[in-house]
């Protein structure tokens, strides 16, 4: 089950490595963690990056489950989102675009921090593969640029799951057991089990299997709600409730009408209403086999399967007036259904003096998720074209009338992602004055996605004199679409194909200047990434639209895209169809079909778009490490990232200065400069390791809506920024006082949007980037005691603070995310096999914010789970 335990990654992570003696002897010291953060075993204590572990002990200390929601504990590392599945990882506030429905999938951006499970990555567009943290050994959370050794989507850091691999010589079983009551919600269990076993000398396998029934704490109240509140009937200057007024080029066309002759039915919620309607349940296993050729050689193969059933939303309405402040009026059923299969080997060995690492994957992952969309109406200016009868879209100079159909909606998704990962690399010995880690990667991922915009409404409004919208055939049947029209009420539908191939070869070496003090690395990577998109996005008002080949098309209502040629279709009139190639000018097709100059430069544009998204380059990194003592190192890094760029679906629209919206993202890089020291003090019993660093952001990659600009959604490179922080933890564990340990951590940035690249008011040079909280900081202590009869018993209070932040860089989504502060305990009794522990969470029942999504104009905020208590027992076999 999913605790919202009030920890830090970091603090416990070091933490869990202390012995229950005091610190006064070598054997007593603090325990340092081993890790791969730099792609071979060295202590964190001795590698000079920004890593942080922890450990299978500590994860099963603190109850984590669910990995990615624990990720807002850790000061500088936040994960934006709205629920299982759809979280998105930050880490020192290199963020920009609230995660929502309209970016996901084939035409989300890709994450900036790179996840990876053992060798392979695992970060895909939209959202994040959410795996349940079952059996594993460690995490490591590296903060900072990691292109060099991890490649794209790492530029702001690597999150690494490490899961327990078979034993050979060692038969263990352990089953866990867990119950959870949550203030004003449902109960939820979960049981866990996980098996080694030796089946040969050479051979052993491992197994872990899990079912965690969380329990829901959020209500879907009661209430109605009608199209008077759509956006098409709001006057400019209207204030949105962020403090932000409505522009012009987003009030109601119709906002000063004299509604009172237009009848305006309500949907209503009442038949859906229900109390803790956001369950979810996890269910899984992973199964691994290690065959060990000999002393040099062994080969691990890894299959793993989940399944995500999630109800209901993870966020709240602020503005509901009612007895519960856990409370959301939603409209149509949201449920999701995330599965995936994953198989991965690694082969291990010695070529002389080389350690050999190949390792591959192959993951396969569909989704079928259904949201409601009825919070569109706030924003959807011609949502009354679909639902309300033609008198009242189309009034002209008469006083509207007729009727608006109830608003509710809701889009259907389904997404099949498919994606193969190989690496290849070498490892010198370790011992040796000089190092080298060189390899090639390899990835191919593809994304096929439909997407059903559906208004129930639109069904029996009276459209121009008939009764709804005609049977809609798309286009082209796409990749997930079947032969016969729409079903009923379908708008719109996106049925895309994305593509996204990378390769690399990288390399890193170090050298020892002088030997035990002094060495310096330097690494560098080259990579080569196409993102392709193919497929169409089709609608039902006059059949108006399609896009194939690249960039999804231009304008919604007149032109799509074919391999250098362009039909125009005149948005209900067919004889107005013509097909231009790369032989036409804008004059030529002004005379042709009679439109503006500036829509056959935009025709032009979309004849000249690019087949792919294509980006090449090589990144670098250089470091400088001084170790004065055993105890004490220092160190300084350069270091470069990037995030691949792709093809944006309203490329060649013009705005506002010559603008152009832009058929191809950039890529957007960043350069890191960085101190940072690792301290071990007064003969172990301190640890105090920390860095400071100035990120120089360029290109940054966000998701704008501006009418003054094109009348969709599109993705740009909107600005640069700089971001300034310092981060530290440490652990004291006092000589004198057995088993008494202290731990804390503290993250401080300051972030700044320096320059805008687009003409928009909605990015606004000196604003914040998003996520990105100015001080956050954590304090923890442990007392373990020998409790007689062999048992150990352990108390542990903690405490943890984040800051207020933005929720996105784009103003009119932009949102403030209320700083808070979470207390929590723990404590537990253990004897040989067995374990007790009880959990207390968020005792203070703080309503501590994790999101603001403010993409409809409208607050829904994701909060932590309220007050939880919990009990969890383990046994060992």
């Amino acid at each position: 089950m999913r605790f919202n335990a009030g920890v830090s990654l970091v603090a416990l992570a070091a933490a869990s490595g202390i012995t229950n003696a005091p610190a006064h002897g070598e054997e007593d010291r603090i325990e340092e963690i081993q890790v791969t953060a730099t792609k071979r075993m060295a202590s964190t204590q001795d590698i000079p990056v920004a890593v942080s572990a922890l450990t299978g002990a500590a994860l099963d200390d603190l109850d984590v489950d669910v990995f990615v929601d624990y990720l807002q504990q850790l000061p500088g590392v936040n994960a934006g989102g709205s629920g299982p599945g759809q979280s998105t990882i930050y880490i020192r506030g290199l963020a920009s675009t609230t995660p929502n429905l309209t970016t996901a999938g084939v035409a989300g951006l890709a994450p900036n921090v790179a996840l990876y499970l053992d060798e392979q990555p695992l970060a895909q567009p939209g959202r994040n593969l959410d795996v349940y943290a079952a059996d594993l050994e460690r995490v490591e959370v590296l903060a900072g640029p990691q292109g060099t050794l991890f490649g794209a989507s790492s530029q702001a850091g690597t999150i690494r799951l490490i899961t327990n691999k078979p034993r050979l010589n060692e038969t263990e079983a352990i089953t866990n057991f867990g119950i959870a009551f949550t203030k004003g919600g449902e109960m939820s269990t979960k049981v866990e089990g996980i098996i080694n076993l030796p089946v040969t000398e050479k051979l052993a396998v491992r197994a872990v299997a899990y079912v965690d029934d969380q329990g829901g704490y959020i209500d879907n109240v009661a209430g109605t709600r009608s199209a008077r509140e759509s956006a098409r009937f709001r006057p400019a200057g209207t204030m949105r409730a962020n403090g932000v007024p409505v522009s012009a080029q987003r009030a109601g066309f119709q906002g000063t009408a004299d509604l009172s002759d237009v009848t305006f039915l309500d949907a209503d919620n009442s038949a859906i209403a229900e109390d803790d309607f956001n369950d979810t349940q996890y269910t899984g296993f992973r199964f691994g086999a290690l065959y060990e050729f000999n002393a040099d050689w062994r080969l691990t193969v890894t299959h793993a399967r989940q399944s995500i059933e999630s109800d209901g939303v993870f966020f709240i309405d602020p503005e509901i007036d009612d007895d519960d402040d856990l409370s959301v009026s939603r409209f149509e059923d949201d449920r999701l259904e995330d599965d995936f299969s994953n198989t991965s080997w690694t082969v291990e060995g010695r070529l002389g003096a080389l350690d050999v690492v190949y390792s591959g994957a192959f993951t396969d992952r569909e989704t079928d998720q259904r949201v409601d969309y009825t919070d569109y109406l706030f924003v959807g200016q011609y949502l009354p074209y679909y639902i309300c009868d033609s008198s009242v879209s189309y009034p002209g100079e008469a006083t509207p009338s007729g009727t608006c159909q109830p608003p509710n909606m809701f889009v259907n998704s389904t997404t099949d992602t498919t994606v193969q990962t190989h690496e290849l690399r070498f490892n010198t010995p370790a011992e040796n004055r000089l190092r080298l880690t060189a390899g090639g990667f390899y990835s191919d991922l593809q994304l096929d996605e439909r997407n059903d915009y559906t208004y129930p409404g639109s069904i029996v409004a009276d459209v121009f004199g008939s009764p709804g919208f005609s049977p809609n055939f798309p286009f082209t049947t796409g990749f997930r679409s079947d032969d016969g029209p729409f079903p009923a009420g379908v708008i719109f539908r996106n049925d895309v194909r994305r593509t996204d191939e990378q390769f690399g070869v990288f390399g890193e070496a170090t050298f020892d200047v002088v030997p035990d003090l002094i060495a310096v690395t330097f690494g560098a990577r080259y990579y080569d990434i196409e993102v392709d998109f193919e497929g169409s996005a089709n609608a039902s008002f006059c059949n108006s639209f399609q896009a194939d080949a690249n960039a999804f098309g231009t304008d919604i209502s007149d032109i799509y895209n074919g391999d250098g040629q362009v039909t125009f279709r005149g948005s209900c009139d067919t004889s107005l169809h013509q097909t231009f190639d790369t032989s036409d000018t804008v004059q030529s097709i002004v005379d042709a079909i009679g439109v503006s100059e500036a829509q056959a430069g935009q025709i032009i544009n979309a004849i000249n778009a690019p087949d792919v998204a294509e980006t090449s380059g090589v990144i670098f990194k250089a470091n400088i490490s001084i170790t004065p003592t055993e105890d004490t190192l220092f160190y300084a890094t350069f270091s470069e990232g990037f995030r691949p760029g792709l093809l944006n679906r309203p490329g060649g629209a013009l705005g506002p200065d010559g603008f152009v919206v832009p058929f191809e993202l950039e890529t957007d890089e960043v350069i890191n400069y960085e101190i940072g020291w690792k301290l071990d003090l007064f003969e172990g019993q301190v640890r105090f390791n920390g860095n400071a660093f100035f990120v120089d952001v360029q290109n940054l990659q966000t998701t704008i809506f501006d009418p003054s600009i094109v009348n969709l959604f599109f993705s740009a490179n909107a600005a640069d920024a700089e971001i300034y922080g310092v981060e530290g933890d440490f652990i004291y564990a006092p000589a004198g006082v057995e088993g008494l340990t202290f731990a804390g951590a503290f993250s401080i940035l300051d972030t700044e949007i320096t320059d805008v690249l687009v003409p928009t008011d909605d990015v606004i040079e000196g604003s914040e980037l998003a996520f990105a909280p100015s001080f956050s900081a954590n304090l923890r202590a442990r007392y373990e005691w020998d409790a007689g009869r062999d048992m150990t018993a352990y108390i542990q209070p903690q405490i943890v603070h984040t800051g207020s932040q933005r929720s996105d860089i784009i103003e009119i989504n932009a949102a403030e995310i209320d700083d808070w502060t979470t207390f929590g305990f723990a404590a537990g009794v253990r004897r040989d096999a067995w374990s007790v522990d009880l959990f207390l969470e968020n005792i203070t029942d703080t309503r501590g914010e994790l999101a603001n999504n403010f993409v409809f104009d409208r607050e829904r905020v994701t909060v932590i789970r309220p007050f939880t208590a919990g009990l969890r027992l383990s046994y060992r076999y």
